[in-house]
């Protein structure tokens, strides 16, 4: 698919027009400088074509340029400012890959001192002529006397500027027919094909600095996102699409979750929105732990947030490289302990530094993928009760007399819900619910999976104790009256 990147100094508008162009609040955005940290990626899809869209970090510091080498002594960075190198590292590694490049100005500034550094990192990356892999986009034009403005930014030696709003996308409809004009004179449009394959999405979360980025880099093979020990590295949701033996799957990285949302600020408040906004719309979840830290309450947190969400859950204890006496089974006994209330999900304990058993996250993904589609008949749900019915009787949460199950039937897969059927007055014990839940993982395999079941009162029929009697009226005849009521008229 062609790649066409976002390029240009901070806050110039690169994600507002990012999120514009995807039609989706992807990118952060912010009035604050380097907020996009790792590349944002995602397709855009436009009359009829399609090509894939990267926005870049701003790159605050262009002298820095000089230490994008790899610092001595192969240490990871620890500063803010080492990040920041990452940053424009990446970004530059993305111009010497782009079919197309949108350099983005700022109209209401004008011409910066560090746009014209800019021009200078597009002719050091970019292959032959920079005027012919590149369009320099004037934003934040939103009057035609604004407009006349952006001339001044001729003096870049670049063209025209194409005149653009961001914020209310004005111009940005003539852009992208521009864009697939390019694309297609350069032989490089592709047809937009609707992917009717399903995807199965998996989000990364957990608490900052517990490797999440680390081991998305080891299953990917490659560095795709920025590492560093510095929490909050990683601030916006970074969705990278792979095939594993047939079928795709997307893996979004997550900012570190260190604060419910109620508690963070600033940009982490952000992050921790966008973060539980990328559970919502998975499938399955892998959450991260550090496995030489002790549990905390907020991991139990996120485990309460994915269960409710409905995801399916894997637990990756992480580093287990730097674990001196690795006991998996004391190690397993602490997470359950833990975590007692999703000891359904399966443990996986892994090292994304040497890449141990990281590649077994795959095959698992594809279990969990299957367990909650598993699709149950009325039948084999019959026989089923009938058979736990005999192991342990029903237990009554309330009331004087055992309640009757007359009815289990699946309500829905994906995930899998069930609805119990007793009688009208009866209750049933929350306990036994657990009970057939475990039984149906036990039978049926739902590895991973959260199951819910719905409880329902059988309805009353018309004749039964407290309602009265309805029967059709003989011709000739008064309608019949139940016996209780006889007395009393007679009385």
């Amino acid at each position: 698919m062609p790649l066409v990147v976002i390029f240009g100094r901070t806050n110039v508008g690169k994600s507002t027009l990012f999120n514009t162009l995807v039609e989706k609040k992807q990118a952060i955005v912010s009035d604050i400088p380097g907020t996009t940290r790792d590349s944002n990626a995602n397709v855009v899809r436009w009359g009829g074509f399609a090509f894939q869209l990267i926005d870049t970090g701003g790159i605050i510091n262009p002298d820095q340029q000089v230490l994008f080498k790899k610092p001595k002594g192969g240490k990871e960075t620890k500063t803010v400012e080492e990040i920041n190198i990452k940053v424009q590292k990446q970004a530059v590694n993305y111009l010497k890959t782009a079919d197309l490049v949108l350099f983005v100005v700022d109209n209401k500034i004008g011409v910066m001192p560090a746009d014209r550094q800019m021009v200078t990192v597009l002719r050091k990356n970019l292959t032959g002529k920079i005027e012919d892999k590149m369009f320099l986009i004037a934003n934040k034009v939103d009057s035609q006397a604004q407009a006349a403005d952006a001339a001044e930014f001729n003096k870049l030696g670049l063209g025209e500027p194409i005149h653009i709003s961001a914020v209310t996308g004005s111009g940005t409809g003539d852009l992208l027919d521009l864009i697939v004009k390019f694309l297609k004179k350069k032989k490089l449009s592709v047809k937009d094909v609707a992917d009717e394959e399903e995807k199965i999405s998996v989000c990364m979360l957990g608490k900052p600095n517990v490797g999440k980025s680390s081991l998305l880099n080891s299953l990917l093979g490659y560095e795709k996102v920025i590492v560093s020990p510095i929490p909050h590295t990683t601030r916006e949701p970074q969705n990278t699409e792979l095939e594993y033996l047939g079928r795709k799957i997307v893996l979004i990285d997550t900012a570190g979750i260190a604060h419910h949302t109620d508690k963070a600020e600033g940009l982490e408040r952000y992050g921790v929105e966008k973060s539980l906004g990328a559970l919502r719309r998975a499938d399955i979840t892998l959450l991260v732990l550090d496995i030489n830290e002790v549990l905390t309450h907020q991991d139990a947190r996120l485990v309460e947030e994915i269960v409710d969400a409905g995801k399916s859950l894997i637990i990756i204890a992480n580093k287990w490289d730097l674990v001196k006496e690795r006991d998996t089974k004391k190690f397993t006994a602490i997470i359950r302990d833990h975590f007692s209330f999703a000891n359904w999900a399966p443990i996986q304990f892994t090292s994304a530094k040497t890449g141990e058993k990281v590649q077994k996250i795959f095959d698992l993904i594809l279990e969990l993928d299957a367990a909650r589609k598993i699709k149950l008949s009325d039948s084999q749900l019959s026989h089923f009760l009938s058979k736990i019915v005999k192991i342990h009787r029903p237990a009554k949460g309330s009331g004087t007399r055992p309640p009757h199950i007359y009815e289990l039937k699946q309500e829905d897969t994906n995930p899998p819900a069930f609805a119990v059927r007793i009688g009208p007055d009866d209750n049933l014990h929350f306990s036994y619910t657990r009970f057939i839940i475990n039984q149906l993982r036990e039978k049926y395999g739902f590895n991973g999976v959260p199951i819910k079941i719905y409880i329902e009162n059988k309805p009353k029929v018309h004749g039964q104790m407290g309602l009265p009697g309805r029967k059709r009226a003989i011709p000739g005849r008064p309608p019949a009256v139940p016996r209780r009521y006889r007395a009393a008229r007679r009385k």
